[in-house]
């Protein structure tokens, strides 16, 4: 049910935005109509809502703001049951309000940036997109700033699950206030550049909370929907591991809150000279030992393939599609 305040705006500009409405149908092939209703209703109505509150006299440009990506998202098939359209909708009804008072400021930059920041999340493996939500709505009201929103959402999308935007997410946060980069890291006490020096040293730094982890797995056979179309081969490389399945290459990024694989060339993973980080380790008892590392292993020794960085180390094996990432040192 749209409330009054919205309602108001919407019958007050009905000429308008059903001509850009009609507009978005021509330009658009399949464009649903009764999608775009829905997500009025489901995604914009508590935005609005909230802005009635807090900033009343700043709803017609915000409702005209959010009609216009509304628009757009549901021309490109974004709103609607399927995934994707129920991702927008949830971050639109239960992320977005929290922001209220910078949507009131800067509606279409601020709509934008959250709307592609929920996408990014929901189509990369992975990512923990609920995790970044939860963790936004705490912080919003220490985020003073569009530029504060933007480092935040860096930080706290790679503690959901980006494990690359863990460099970018560091340099970014010391811009921010302090206590809002402390809060942003899951840090409860302590200083800035204290907490930084422990973080750029060990990609495997967590604040404790439960979505971090000493170890990792990622890739599945790509018949089932994974990245890779046979066992992947494993090299140490700069900033991470190179790895060749068939004719696909990537470089795998991983730490404590995620592991991630980009596109990388096969250049790259010929620049990874061949045995690139690969050690020879001690198999005893059904286990891996790798310098103190005790792992449990479940594969064959056979064509084994453990690769370690300063801080990583990687294994991979012609019985498994999956590569396994750990810290190199117990916690």
């Amino acid at each position: 049910m749209i409330s009054r305040p919205f309602a108001d705006v919407l019958a007050a500009g009905r000429s308008s935005f059903n001509g850009r409405a009609r507009e978005a149908q021509r330009r658009h092939a399949g464009f649903r109509p009764d999608r775009l209703r829905h997500f009025l209703e489901e995604g914009v109505g508590p935005v609005a809502d909230a802005v009635a509150v807090l900033a009343p006299a700043r709803l017609p440009a915000v409702v005209d703001a959010a009609y216009d990506i509304a628009l757009e998202l549901t021309g490109k098939g974004l709103t609607g049951p399927d995934a994707r359209g129920a991702a927008l909708a949830e971050a639109w009804s239960r992320l977005l309000p929290f922001f209220a008072g910078l949507i009131a400021a800067q509606p279409a930059q601020v709509l934008a940036m959250l709307s592609n920041a929920v996408l990014y999340l929901d189509a990369l493996p992975g990512a923990r997109r609920r995790q970044w939500m939860d963790e936004m709505a705490a912080l919003a009201p220490q985020v003073a700033s569009v530029e504060q929103l933007r480092i935040i959402g860096q930080i706290v999308a790679w503690r959901a699950g980006a494990a690359h935007f863990r460099a970018g997410a560091i340099s970014a946060a010391g811009t921010l206030p302090e206590a809002l980069a402390l809060q942003a890291f899951g840090a409860a006490a302590g200083s800035w550049p204290a907490l930084r020096m422990l973080i750029e040293r060990d990609p495997w730094w967590s604040a404790g909370d439960a979505h971090a982890a000493r170890e990792r797995e990622i890739g599945s056979f790509s018949g089932f929907g994974g990245p890779f179309p046979a066992p992947p081969e494993v090299r140490a490389g700069a900033g991470g591991f190179l790895v060749r399945s068939g004719e696909r290459h990537a470089l795998l990024i991983a730490d404590a809150y995620g592991a991630v694989l980009q596109t990388a060339s096969a250049l790259e993973f010929e620049q990874a000279a061949p045995g690139a980080g690969q050690v020879n380790p001690a198999l005893s008892s059904g286990a891996l030992i790798v310098d103190a590392r005790r792992v449990a292993l479940d594969l064959p020794a056979a064509g084994l393939i453990v690769c370690t960085t300063a801080d990583t180390i990687a294994i991979a094996s012609p019985y498994t599609h999956a590569i396994r990432v750990l810290a190199r040192e117990d916690a």
